[in-house]
Order: C-alpha cells, then sequence, then structure tokens
C-alpha cells in the first residue's frame, strides 16, 4: 500500500513541478514566450503573464494532496477534472485554429501533449492507490 501512495504522490508531484515551473516562467518572462501565441507588445506580455498566474492559481491543490492523497481524495479527482478540462479545452482551441497559424498550433500542440502525459500518469498512479486502498481494507474481496 504504501508504494501504491508514494507512487501517487510522484506523480502528482511531477506534474506540479512542471506547472509551477511553466507558471513561473510565464509570469516572470511572459516576452520569452508572447511570440509563441501571436503576441506582441505591452499586451502580448500581460496576456502571457496572466496565463501564468492562472496557472499557479489552477496548482494550488496539489501540495495538500501530494503531502496527504488518502486524507484528501477529493483533491485527487479535483485535480484529474482540471487536467482533463485543461486537454480538452486546450484541444477544442486546436481545432478551431485556422491554417496559417504553424507557431500557435505547435504551441497549444506541446501543452496537448503534456495535459495528455500528466493526466495518464496521475490517474494511472491514483487508481493503482485506490485499487490497493480497496483490496487493503477488505483484503477478501475480489
Amino acid at each position: 500500500m504504501r508504494g501504491a501512495v508514494w507512487a501517487t504522490r510522484i506523480a502528482f508531484a511531477l506534474v506540479f513541478a512542471v506547472n509551477v515551473q511553466c507558471a513561473l516562467q510565464f509570469a516572470f518572462v511572459p516576452g520569452d514566450f508572447a511570440a509563441a501565441y501571436e503576441l506582441q507588445g505591452v499586451a502580448g506580455e500581460a496576456a502571457v503573464r496572466g496565463l501564468g498566474i492562472a496557472f499557479l492559481m489552477w496548482n494550488v491543490t496539489y501540495p495538500a494532496f501530494i503531502a496527504a492523497p488518502r486524507r484528501f481524495p477529493v483533491l485527487g479527482w479535483v485535480i484529474l477534472a482540471q487536467q482533463a478540462v485543461g486537454l480538452i479545452g486546450e484541444s477544442a482551441l486546436l481545432i478551431t485554429l485556422p491554417a496559417g497559424h504553424d507557431v500557435l498550433a505547435t504551441s497549444v500542440t506541446r501543452f496537448i501533449a503534456f495535459d495528455a502525459a500528466g493526466f495518464a500518469i496521475m490517474a494511472i498512479a491514483w487508481g493503482f492507490m485506490m485499487y490497493r486502498e480497496k483490496r487493503h481494507v477488505h483484503p477478501g474481496s475480489k
């Protein structure tokens, strides 16, 4: 059981670390990323900085869950739901982009790939933990 809890912590912590790293870069050096979203100038930097701030807000739930996934299972559901919303929203965004926005499409595709991978590793680890928890609580059940 202990291994499943640690696998869950590690999976969620990896996604959290990459999310926060991205958020901090967007918030503190937005000019480095604005062009990837076809944005420029003060308005473009403000838009990217705002995304960084939103990413930080989105990740507030992670630390409590990483520290105690068995104590805060609802946060696991919230985090997975947030990841799914991001993945679905980014996918919808990508398919609505008109032709000729290759740089923007590439940037969105990177977020889709990360969110899909993050969702998968978190869901697998947490699903395994919940399975082990159920088996541990009810050892005779199938």
